[in-house]
């Protein structure tokens, strides 16, 4: 529930609008990422001081490399665009980080979609047709290996952090507007984030990471 009674002071405001505008902005570029629903700058529940919701079009029962590694790029936004605007970043990105890294970790030792190859490092007997059952865990791997996986973890994060970058400079324009317009009504819907992107947003746009020109998301 959004906490309306939660008061931040001005300068706390602007970095959450920053903030949330970088995931909302980075999610709305990529084009394997659930649409943006809407941002909001309005404090809700315990911790969270502000959120922006994404919904899937439909039912989802697997993911693919390339929709994982986006996941990761959007929660990793936020955080970059703090510091793109600030040239500093705060705490505000914690359960961010958990997430990005909790989701690479997985891609790296249970998914086998990391350079490590098509093997399952986790030791879990868990059944990936029952959440939340899980088995005995037990090590299948040396320590050299635990390093070795670490390292991917670290490596797929970075890769995010570099394309997360490029988006929100490449951006930069529609970012400061998506925050603006924030600060002034502290939330934007679907329509409204699209209208904010394409108005301030370079034509032909080469989104980072692709070889051909791409048009903006359709509505």
């Amino acid at each position: 529930l959004e906490k309306k009674q939660r008061v931040m002071n001005d300068d706390e405001k602007l970095r959450v609008a920053y903030h949330e505008s970088g995931h909302a902005l980075v999610a709305y570029s990529l084009p394997n990422t659930d649409p943006v629903h809407k941002v909001s700058i309005i404090p809700r529940g315990i911790a969270a001081l502000g959120y922006t919701l994404q919904r899937p079009e439909g039912d989802r029962f697997l993911m693919t490399k390339s929709e994982l590694e986006s996941d990761i790029q959007v929660l990793m936004a936020g955080t970059i665009a703090e510091e793109l605007i600030f040239s500093d970043i705060s705490t505000g990105a914690k359960n961010d980080l958990e997430r990005a890294t909790r989701i690479a970790r997985n891609m790296v030792a249970e998914y086998g979609m990391s350079r490590l190859g098509r093997v399952n490092l986790s030791g879990s007997t868990s059944s990936p047709f029952l959440p939340g059952m899980t088995g005995e865990t037990q090590a299948y791997h040396s320590e050299e290996t635990a390093r070795e996986v670490d390292e991917e973890v670290r490596r797929i994060i970075e890769e995010a952090i570099g394309q997360t970058r490029d988006i929100l400079e490449s951006r930069r324009p529609a970012l400061e507007a998506l925050a603006k317009r924030l600060m002034e009504k502290e939330s934007v819907d679907s329509e409204e984030l699209k209208q904010i992107v394409e108005e301030n947003s370079p034509r032909p746009l080469v989104v980072p990471g692709t070889t051909s020109e791409a048009a903006l998301p359709p509505a």
